[in-house]
């Protein structure tokens, strides 16, 4: 059943991390094109650094460094009477009380403070995507119609709001549509983070030799384990597909884009 709590896992971290990282990129997107400079410089570093660093260096970094901070923070609350360095040559040495989680909590406890950590992990790296594309988007928005609405009155925050936004996911959503993709395809890096993926079940089910399970003998059928896993990332990425095509579809009905032409030749 492993395999099987295995796919639920990375469904959830699917559905957890694609809100929260558009919500990062929108964020960050807004910062970029702030017309505050501090802002602005926030959100162009947070797009720059991020994109810049391969994946894997960031995943591996990031989870340590954010962890560490966690209980050095903790540690310095719970435990002011310490007198000891935390830092104890390549050891980080906090008091128990400040371990995340504690040492004598269960075992769920620790799955699901891991499991938050690389979904928090995953949205922080996806959302420098996503806000690198939402700030294009943002930008392929005409002006005229900006300058408009700002003629009729309208305030910077009324035009961003019910001016830009809402026609910017017609030029942001191709984008976005690829990078969902890519989140998919990224799952089996829940291993580098410690949490045991489909991909990890796959070689470790599959394989002749399982020390785990001695009670299920078998050859080495792992070709047929990753052939499912071929089968399912397929399937759920043409699923992905369809729904992204409707979505588009709906997006860009009536609007003054190429797809919107396309649809209204379509139509007569």
């Amino acid at each position: 059943m492993q395999i099987y709590y295995a796919v639920g896992t990375v469904l959830l971290l699917l559905a957890l991390t694609a809100p929260a990282a558009l919500a990062f990129g929108f964020a960050g997107a807004a910062a970029a094109r702030s017309a505050l400079a501090p802002l602005r410089w926030v959100g162009k570093t947070y797009i720059a650094i991020v994109r810049g660093v391969p994946d894997i260096a960031f995943f591996l970094f990031f989870v340590i460094a954010l962890d560490q901070a966690l209980e050095y923070l903790r540690h310095q609350i719970k435990c002011p009477a310490w007198d000891q360095p935390v830092w104890q040559g390549n050891d980080f040495v906090v008091c128990q009380a400040a371990k995340l989680p504690l040492g004598n909590a269960a075992q769920w406890v620790h799955d699901t403070y891991a499991f938050l950590v690389a979904a928090f992990t995953f949205a922080i790296v996806f959302g420098a995507f996503a806000a690198n594309v939402l700030y294009g988007a943002m930008r392929a928005v005409p002006r005229g119609q900006l300058e408009t609405a700002e003629a009729y009155g309208m305030s910077q925050r009324q035009t961003f709001w019910r001016v830009l936004v809402p026609q910017m996911w017609v030029y942001a959503l191709p984008g976005l549509s690829n990078l969902w993709m890519v989140l998919i395809k990224a799952t089996p890096l829940l291993f580098l983070l410690g949490i045991e993926d489909i991909v990890y079940w796959a070689r470790e089910l599959g394989g002749a030799a399982q020390p785990r399970f001695t009670d299920y003998p078998h050859p080495d059928w792992r070709q047929w384990y990753f052939l499912a896993l071929l089968i399912f990332y397929l399937c759920f990425t043409k699923v992905s597909e369809i729904v992204l095509d409707r979505i588009m579809a709906r997006l860009t009905f009536g609007q003054a884009t190429a797809a919107g032409e396309a649809q209204r030749k379509a139509a007569a």
